[in-house]
């Protein structure tokens, strides 16, 4: 079973619904896979995975600031959560696809991840039609992708940066979200992120799992590294918070150490 060559024709695949499909459906095979991680044809730069015309892509910036008193608006945010599982499908992919000869557990954790983050995107899209509204009909950001690829030279920058800062986040703001959607009586949503938030915290825990392996196989101090990274490719620490409210306890869960959790606080 060539594992590689499958998550790669996964990441190319460009109509999202069948991309989820699909890569659910390789989890599940791999996951009843007993043979080895056969190997593959060499990377070939992937500078963007498979995706529909739409959602136009626009800069964060240029992304429409809408109510969530709306209905419009209500099912903007619906959406941006959609966009942001679609992301981590093919972030997930591309780390089983790019990184090569690592263990075979490591293989499995990315696939089981990949496929948890397709069955994300087909939760919330089911959601957002109910709303009226389908995948692609409110412009979107690439900037998840775009850490993918100032990421991959190297499995342990990614391990670092992915998924122990941009996918953490959404450990620290799921809480908010889900309070303001309740508050609107979106009680489907609300059970949504909660089946998001718990998977989440595996996900990024396994981030934190690779990154300590490739640590110890470098003789890397995992804190004093995690913080150059975080330095040298997201900019210094202001003073005060580094990257805004910091969810402690899921933070933790994940892997975090308490260094961690000051130094992103800004208070070590």
């Amino acid at each position: 079973m060539d594992l590689l060559a499958l998550a790669q024709e996964c990441i190319a695949e460009g109509d999202a619904h069948i991309k989820a499909k699909r890569t659910r459906e390789l989890a599940a095979q791999w996951k009843n896979f007993t043979g080895p991680v056969l190997p593959s044809a060499p990377v070939t730069p992937i500078s963007t995975p498979g995706r529909p015309e739409r959602p136009a892509l626009v800069s964060p910036r240029d992304l429409h600031r809408r109510s969530l008193h709306t209905p419009e608006g209500h099912a903007a945010l619906i959406h941006s959560i959609a966009h942001i599982e679609f992301n981590a499908i093919n972030l997930a992919l591309d780390a089983v696809y790019r990184f090569r000869d690592m263990p075979t557990a490591y293989y499995d954790d990315w696939m089981q991840v990949a496929g948890e983050e397709a069955y994300h995107f087909q939760l919330v899209c089911a959601h957002l039609k109910s709303l009226d509204y389908d995948y692609g009909d409110f412009d979107a950001h690439n900037g998840l992708w775009e850490m993918a690829q100032k990421t991959a030279d190297d499995p342990l920058v990614r391990m670092a940066l992915v998924p122990r800062v941009l996918e953490a986040r959404g450990l620290d703001v799921t809480p908010g979200i889900s309070k303001k959607l309740a508050d609107r009586g979106d009680k489907e949503a609300v059970a949504i992120l909660e089946i998001i938030f718990q998977d989440e915290i595996g996900h990024v825990e396994i981030g934190t799992r690779w990154f300590h392996y490739l640590c110890a196989e470098r003789n890397l101090e995992p804190d004093a590294t995690f913080r150059g990274l975080f330095e040298l490719h997201m900019g210094k620490v202001r003073k005060g918070r580094a990257v805004g409210a910091i969810h402690r306890d899921a933070r933790i869960a994940a892997g975090f150490s308490e260094n961690e959790i000051a130094f992103l606080e800004g208070s070590g």
